[in-house]
């Protein structure tokens, strides 16, 4: 049906076009230019038939090309951009040296023809045609003269009376005057009275003068003009002539030149057009063939390969291409072989990990942490705070936005399952592609290790509290045996005690009180520690903490440089102040220990925001500094780098700070000795809305 209805069409114009042809050819009026015979006749309808079609078909191909590039930028085809730009291009290169072109040639024209239908070419030509017809008006004047002059002739009345013939009188006439004929005409009966023979008679123009002698006789003088002067003149009337059909066809000659140059014009724009469309196909064919390709590419088949011929950069555009791909599926197989590879590893690993996006939405977990956590629970969950609800949800939004400012944050959890208590250990690292781009959670499970670590810290508690306990015994016991002896000396002497005797004892039982008060002493640290209160938050400024702590060691830090850097407008933290006061009193007193022998004695504290939901404490001083094998160690209990110590000090600090949510690590200090960095979550305003102030919720 539509191949029906396109050759009705066609054939609808098709006959438009012979149809305005006829008209058009039916419409010519040639003038001089008319054929003279049917075979020119054919031959211009043949030429301007073809000139016609060639002028409808390229002004139809030109349209049809516009409008197709109109219609395909329209529905936004592809590479239709670069097919248009070029064609506008190369239709702008080519119209204005085209269109100057045309107007230097129609001025050429109009110049020419405004030159040879001049003022002055007009005088020359009406000059030459009174010239030629002065010419012959003189020489019939001349010949009217002697046909009168002859007619006064006797031999002509002697004819006229008695119908003699002056035969040698017109003979001797010719030869004496030069004329070519003279003879009498009588009615319609022309009587040569005097005639050369054909073959001697001279060339050139013939002029006939006649003169009526009576109602029947007519006296016909035949003159001839010079050959010279004849050819001349018929030069000069040829030129007229031709002057003149041309002056006639002005109009006709300048709109056939126009048409021409029209033509011409048409042509060009046509060949610009279609060299313009040969270029850009040479172009969009590679380029859709790319465009193709990346879609697939992009569609996730690297297995797709441009084929298409191209020539010089595209070419090499297309085999970059190509190698790219390859190169690509090689990677993507790769990857995919690393991905699984990681994959098992994740799946078989004893340690939980999950990653989450920035919105704490959870993307992958392991099989590990449906072991750890509950199963159930880890595969009905789809945010981290189903994971993790309530206070531990907060706590892990906190470790979340302190990785995404450090890169890695960890911290202890407690959770129940099925009635057993688990101790976990948190860790949770920011991805570092982009800002924003999520995080990695480990979990893992430390209560078998930290059930271990316990008896081990206790195993090391006890030996040290034996060995602690067992250093006092010894006096004693010699204190005691030397009462025992002093005693018995006594009871076998019969006088009164002696004051050496007396002096003796009093030394002994000092010994025994002094050693049991150390026992006592740490007693009641370890007591301490094993019974630290719970801790009372409220609303404070660690600045004024800081202040307070320091004002403990008003003049007892002579000889040291203490430098303050306390940051302003600091948020309020939720913290028990007392014990952050015990926090930086043992660190101060740790510090100025540590530089009893140092040259250089400055203790540095400070504090500073470190982000909007962390305030930074930091005590620093140039004393002798901490080994990597003590950092280890340094916040376990009974673990101390002073002679005097009980190793207690810093564990206390660790299980305060770990009550408050902070974090502590202690790094070099430069030039020389330590420094302390303390990680406190704001948590402003009341303590029961410090986790979801850390959380930042």
């Amino acid at each position: 049906m539509q191949s029906k209805r396109s050759l009705h069409i066609l054939g609808g114009l098709l006959f438009l076009v012979s149809v305005t042809l006829l008209i058009w050819q039916g419409s010519f009026t040639f003038g001089d230019y008319a054929p003279r015979s049917i075979e020119q006749t054919y031959l211009f309808w043949a030429v301007s038939t073809i000139i016609f079609l060639l002028t409808v078909a390229l002004g139809f191909m030109l349209f049809r090309t516009a409008v197709k590039l109109y219609i395909e930028r329209q529905s936004n085809r592809e590479s239709t951009g670069i097919k248009t730009k070029m064609v506008i291009g190369a239709l702008a290169l080519t119209f204005l040296p085209v269109f100057f072109m045309v107007l230097f040639s129609i001025s050429v024209l109009n110049r020419n023809l405004e030159k040879w239908f001049s003022r002055p070419a007009m005088n020359v030509r009406l000059n030459l045609g009174e010239v030629s017809d002065a010419f012959e008006r003189e020489t019939r004047l001349r010949v009217e003269a002697q046909a009168r002059w002859v007619a006064r002739l006797p031999e002509i009345e002697r004819y006229l009376e008695t119908g003699e013939r002056p035969r040698a009188v017109f003979d001797e006439l010719c030869r004496e005057t030069g004329l070519l004929d003279v003879h009498l005409v009588q009615g319609a009966t022309r009587l040569p009275v005097c005639a050369l023979p054909p073959e001697t008679q001279p060339a050139g123009r013939v002029i006939d003068v006649r003169l009526p002698l009576s109602a029947e006789t007519v006296l016909v003088l035949t003159a001839h003009m010079p050959v010279e002067l004849a050819a001349k003149q018929e030069e000069i009337l040829r030129h007229i002539a031709e002057y003149d059909r041309l002056a006639a066809s002005r109009k006709a000659t300048r709109r056939t030149y126009l048409m021409l140059l029209g033509l011409i014009t048409l042509f060009i724009l046509f060949v610009a057009t279609w060299i313009a469309l040969f270029l850009a196909r040479l172009i969009i064919i590679p380029v859709s063939a790319l465009l193709k390709a990346a879609s697939q590419v992009r569609q996730g088949n690297l297995a797709y390969r441009v084929r298409v011929e191209a020539t010089d950069e595209m070419a090499t555009l297309v085999r970059a291409f190509n190698e790219m791909t390859r190169d690509l599926q090689a990677n993507a197989r790769e990857l995919e072989s690393r991905r699984r590879f990681i994959e098992a590893i994740l799946e078989n690993i004893p340690t939980g990990v999950v990653s989450i996006a920035a919105d704490g939405t959870i993307l992958t977990a392991n099989r590990a942490l449906s072991r750890i956590l509950e199963a159930e629970r880890v595969g009905q969950a789809r945010r981290i705070d189903d994971l993790f609800p309530g206070e531990d949800g907060a706590e892990i939004r906190y470790l979340m936005n302190r990785a995404r400012r450090i890169g890695v944050a960890s911290q202890q959890f407690e959770l129940s399952k099925n009635g057993k208590q688990l101790h976990l250990a948190v860790t949770v690292s920011a991805l570092e592609e982009r800002p924003g781009s999520g995080f990695v959670v480990v979990v893992e499970d430390t209560t078998d290790l930290l059930l271990a670590q316990k008896a081990a810290a206790w195993r090391e508690v006890a030996r040290r509290v034996a060995h602690e306990l067992k250093n006092p015994m010894t006096p004693i016991t010699l204190s005691a045996e030397r009462i025992l002896r002093q005693v018995e000396r006594a009871a076998r002497s019969s006088g009164p005690p002696s004051a050496e005797l007396i002096a003796s004892l009093r030394e002994s039982v000092a010994i025994i009180t002094q050693e049991i008060e150390s026992v006592r002493n740490l007693v009641d640290e370890f007591a301490e520690f094993a019974r630290f209160p719970a801790a009372r938050r409220s609303a404070t400024s660690i600045n004024e903490v800081i202040e307070s702590a320091l004002a403990v060691f008003t003049g007892r830090l002579d000889g040291i440089e203490v430098v303050k850097d306390l940051g302003a407008e600091l948020p309020l933290v939720a913290i028990d102040r007392e014990q952050f006061k015990r926090v930086l009193v043992n660190l101060i007193d740790n510090s100025a220990e540590a530089m009893r022998d140092s040259l250089t004695r400055r203790l540095y504290i400070g504090s500073r925001a470190a982000g909007a939901d962390t305030v930074e404490l930091v005590v620093a001083d140039t004393g002798c500094g901490v080994t990597q094998a003590e950092k280890e160690k340094l916040f376990l209990p009974y673990f101390s780098t002073k002679g005097r110590g009980t190793g207690l000090g810093l564990a206390i600090v660790s299980q305060i700070l770990a009550e408050h949510g902070a974090q502590i690590r202690v790094e070099d200090n430069q030039p020389a000795g330590a420094r302390f960095v303390i990680e406190i979550p704001v948590r402003a305003g009341s303590p029961a809305e410090s986790l979801e102030t850390a959380a930042g919720l």
